[in-house]
């Protein structure tokens, strides 16, 4: 399994960012399972952002960010997608993708992660 992230880069506070992470494995099921975004800033523990199974039809989101990021799916792409609106400088992270089973998510410890793409807000 593969988790490839894109979409990071610098944006103003009160903009508006978007994440990709595709998933590609030789075989598709592992594909199904939540997809979802952690975050890393300096100095702090990786904390869970948001998450959306097979289908993008439910999706979790941490305190946060919920009502101002959006996590979306396309099943066929085997891509999810991160909506960042109304961003604020601490929102400055490392992003991660990652795919697991829903209870590995919760715990941040899902069985895949891609690789970190940096988002920075500037005041």
């Amino acid at each position: 399994v593969q988790l490839q992230a894109s979409g990071g880069g610098l944006v103003q506070a009160g903009g508006s960012l978007r994440l990709s992470c595709s998933c590609t494995v030789s075989g598709r099921p592992f594909c199904d399972s939540v997809m979802g975004w952690f975050r890393q800033a300096p100095g702090k523990e990786r904390e869970f952002v948001a998450a959306a199974n097979w289908n993008g039809g439910t999706t979790y989101y941490s305190d946060s960010v919920k009502g101002r990021f959006t996590i979306s799916r396309d099943y066929a792409k085997n891509t999810v997608y991160l909506e960042m609106n109304s961003v604020k400088p601490d929102d400055t992270a490392v992003y991660y993708c990652a795919l697991g089973a829903l209870s590995r998510i919760r715990t941040g410890t899902p069985q895949y992660w891609g690789q970190g793409t940096q988002v920075t807000v500037s005041s």
